[in-house]
């Protein structure tokens, strides 16, 4: 699967402009909060992808200040369109040097962040989303598609403006 994931990054940065699904079934996570949406305490990130909702999947980490800074518009945002679409942050932290687990608990603990956040259990999502710098937001459609992927901070506004499309309103 690894491959099959890293063949579709070879392609997109090709040129490649129409979206295609991402493989996403070796992108394993441990839950901090949300185990009930994210499908039990140990899962797969295509579990939220196959529900039939846009997905905002972003990456962050503990010791991350752009993190920081752009988690509390996220949490508005997910108030916003709670019901229609699903959000996971995923931390990263270990895989680029940026804390530890217990540093992103503390993030979301000092932050009173709610939607579903997890970490990864191993660096596979560097690569299978192309993560270049942090945070990065990847939005797929309800069919699970990479509708975008945004690399640095998402805007509040942005990201209303993004799901407002992808939901249609």
């Amino acid at each position: 699967m690894l491959v099959v994931a890293a063949l579709f990054l070879l392609v997109r940065s090709a040129g490649q402009s129409s979206p295609k699904p991402v493989s996403a079934r070796d992108f394993r996570i441990v839950a901090y909060q949300g185990d009930d949406v994210l499908g039990g305490h140990e899962s797969v990130f295509s579990h939220l992808t196959g529900q039939g909702k846009p997905v905002v999947l972003n990456f962050f980490a503990g010791l991350c200040p752009p993190c920081r800074a752009e988690m509390p518009g996220f949490q508005r945002v997910a108030d916003e369109f709670q019901g229609r679409v699903l959000f996971v942050g995923v931390d990263i932290g270990p895989f680029v040097q940026l804390g530890s687990h217990e540093d992103a608990r503390s993030l979301l603990s000092q932050l009173k962040m709610r939607y579903p956040a997890a970490y990864a259990v191993d660096s596979a999502p560097l690569t299978i989303f192309g993560v270049q710098s942090m945070p990065t937001t990847v939005l797929f459609d309800s069919r699970g598609v990479v509708a975008e992927t945004q690399s640095g901070i998402l805007t509040e506004t942005q990201l209303r403006e993004k799901l407002k499309r992808l939901t249609g309103g």
